[in-house]
């Protein structure tokens, strides 16, 4: 028995000992023959998918060792499945990164409290994808023409679960400015409430990424088109859009809704973010920042976004990192109001 007891004791102190050798590894040599695991935060062919599998073809060439990279959907509960699994399961070695919804970021904010199961400012923010604006599409034949025709006619539009920009996005509308917005909730993914769009079954779609908008819905290259977009659903205007579309915090009334509105656009910017577990080792960290600048700016990647009519308008983890640290110091009674206009 004791010799079975010494054996065991041997074998953990060895394997606890080639741990803290992977963990004392220079970055520059850790990642040889390893594999990156991108985990998107929603199903395949929605926008977080999209950018994730376009970093991921590019990434390994900026990566000393060129490591594998390859991307595992992982959606649910807005990203929360995903955004959660790198807080508390995935490794903290390097070799984790997710791409979550901006819900997910500001989900515990919210909801207040204990945040030690769960800690969006203690994750290491790799980089931003896309500075993004949100916008409503909606079908011409709809009733609704204008975006100021929303608030004397109801408008149904399609969405997901809870913690998407699909459903946030028009919560806050709905909420905060008295839109008449009816959210028809439950689509798996962008992609089904696309098609709902399309066949009419819905009316629109809000909150919606612009990149995303452009690749789901071409019929919007045409002025005199099907589609058109509604609203722009921030605090500035996106430079393809200016003059063609609203912006949405133009309608509020008050310097309370401007607050709560900058509140919720700031982050809603930052719709592509991409992070790694808390505990992964620093210098591992700013390789893997470096490495996604590079990837996202080379020509390579550059090039594929926009055959595929995607924009890829990075910034870098450490601006996503300082957006969510001035995020977590917002003020309380802002904070209550934005929690307010999306549990309605």
């Amino acid at each position: 028995m004791k010799i079975a007891q010494t054996a065991g004791l041997t074998a953990l102190s060895i394997v606890a000992g080639f741990a803290n050798v992977a963990q004392a590894q220079p970055a520059a040599e850790f990642y040889k023959g390893k594999t990156i695991v991108i985990a998107a935060g929603s199903s395949a062919g929605g926008g977080l998918d999209t950018y994730a599998r376009l970093l991921s073809r590019h990434l390994s060439r900026h990566v000393p060792g060129a490591p594998t990279v390859i991307v595992q959907n992982m959606p649910g509960a807005g990203s929360l499945v995903a955004a959660r699994h790198a807080f508390s399961v995935a490794p903290k070695d390097g070799t984790h990164m997710a791409i979550v919804l901006p819900g997910a970021i500001i989900d515990a904010l919210l909801k207040g409290g204990d945040r030690s199961a769960y800690d969006p400012t203690k994750f290491n923010y790799i980089g931003n994808g896309n500075t993004e604006t949100l916008v409503c599409v909606t079908r011409r034949d709809a009733p609704v023409k204008t975006f100021a025709d929303v608030f004397n006619q109801e408008l149904v539009i399609g969405a997901t679960g809870p913690g998407s920009t699909l459903v946030d996005g028009p919560q806050v509308l709905k909420n905060v400015l008295n839109a008449k917005i009816k959210i028809v909730a439950g689509y798996k993914g962008s992609r089904e409430v696309s098609l709902a769009v399309k066949s009419g079954e819905v009316q629109g779609v809000c909150g919606l990424a612009w990149s995303s908008a452009k690749a789901q819905y071409p019929e919007l290259k045409d002025p005199n088109g099907p589609l058109q977009v509604l609203v722009q659903e921030n605090n500035k205007e996106h430079p393809e859009l200016k003059g063609k579309a609203p912006l949405s915090f133009n309608f509020a009334k008050s310097e309370e809704q401007k607050a709560v509105l900058n509140l919720f656009y700031e982050p809603a910017e930052y719709t592509r973010p991409f992070l790694m577990p808390p505990g992964v080792p620093a210098d591992r960290v700013a390789l893997m920042r470096k490495a996604f600048m590079d990837a996202m700016k080379s020509d390579e990647l550059q090039a594929e976004a926009r055959k595929s009519n995607t924009e890829a308008n990075a910034s870098s983890g450490e601006e996503l990192q300082a957006m969510v640290t001035r995020l977590y110091n917002s003020d309380a009674k802002t904070v209550e109001g934005l929690k307010n206009a999306l549990a309605k």
